[in-house]
């Protein structure tokens, strides 16, 4: 009996879902389709979602002809599961690169197969929720020309705070606990990120180097952003998207951290630097806003900003990075 394997959130069934289902299926006998527990998609899509519980949503998958099995992984990728059920064909969705789908080298390895099947246009979860939300005039443009620009804006980073402030406290910690543990092992952490983001990854690096407010040892961390010669030479002599995983393959060791910062969660030469980090068994911490499911997919942890706007998230970023550097300083002070 060949297998079939494939995975996602499905919080929003929808003819799209159906129709990846259905040509998976095709590829084999049995398909078993894995799906993130409740809590895992609020790490990865943020905490308002799911809409549908996991339940609900492994019995609605259930209910298609096409499927033969549903299992819930509360892990943020489902290379565990992969690895217990080691089937013969990998599946998903045309968004995902074969190079970016967890579990493939081990599937490959194994002599299966990995496809990344096209997706059917005009169907997407997101763009669901979007409607929605445009639909109750969240987004209304009257607001911003009633208020201005200056006080629509201030009032779009308290409420990104606020929701931070509420929802996100364990992730920010539980993030600071990760470099916690690859410093105290002796360690490094890498960093990298496009634009206002890579200005960011120096900027953290430096924190580390220095000290962020307490006297402290020197922690090794690079920035990926800065080395001219190397990132021309990399772009000229390979491509953009290889920039950064081409320095993680000749600087990361395993046990290592790295930070991946992408407002959008999609960046081709953030994703392959996390690939190339995966593969070396380095811990990965995502940074990005609320529609990054991509990278939070890919990180064992991810701080993703509930805001789809660059300004807001990159706000937000840059603010938990200082509180993450604040508990590094604390925990690692002299006395």
């Amino acid at each position: 009996m060949k297998i079939v394997f494939t995975n996602g959130c499905f919080d929003i069934l929808h003819p799209g879902h159906l129709d990846l289902l259905k040509r998976a299926k095709e590829l084999g006998d049995k398909l078993i389709v894995g799906i993130n527990s409740d809590d895992s998609i609020k790490k990865i899509k943020g905490f308002e979602r799911p809409f549908i519980n996991q339940n609900d949503r492994k019995e609605l998958l259930m209910g298609l002809k096409s499927v033969d099995e549903v299992y819930i992984f509360d892990e943020l990728t489902p290379q565990n599961l992969i690895e217990e059920i080691k089937p013969d064909v990998l599946v998903k969705g045309g968004d995902w690169k074969v190079g970016e789908i967890i579990g493939a080298d081990f599937v490959l390895a194994n002599g299966g197969k990995v496809f990344s099947l096209p997706l059917k246009e005009g169907f997407s979860s997101t763009r669901i929720v979007e409607k929605i939300k445009n639909s109750d005039g969240e987004n209304s443009s009257t607001r911003t020309e009633i208020k201005g620009i200056s006080e629509t804006s201030l009032n779009q980073h308290l409420n990104v705070f606020d929701k931070i402030l509420r929802d996100l406290i364990p992730t920010i910690e539980n993030c600071a606990d990760i470099i916690t543990e690859t410093l105290q092992k002796g360690n490094k952490i890498l960093l990298c990120g496009n634009g206002g983001s890579a200005a960011d990854a120096q900027h953290i690096a430096a924190e580390f180097v220095g000290r962020y407010e307490t006297e402290r040892r020197a922690f090794p961390a690079i920035a990926l952003t800065t080395d001219t010669s190397a990132l021309t030479a990399l772009a000229n002599d390979y491509d953009f998207e290889r920039i950064f995983s081409r320095q993680v393959e000749a600087l990361a060791n395993e046990g290592d951290c790295l930070i991946a910062i992408s407002t959008s969660g999609n960046s081709p030469n953030v994703i392959s630097a996390v690939m190339t980090a995966r593969k070396k068994n380095c811990k990965i911490i995502g940074f990005t806003g609320e529609k990054g499911k991509k990278l939070a997919s890919l990180s064992d942890n991810c701080l993703m900003i509930p805001s789809g706007r660059t300004a807001r998230i990159q706000e937000a970023h840059i603010t938990i990075a200082h509180i993450i550097c604040e508990i590094i300083d604390f925990r690692f002070k002299e006395t």
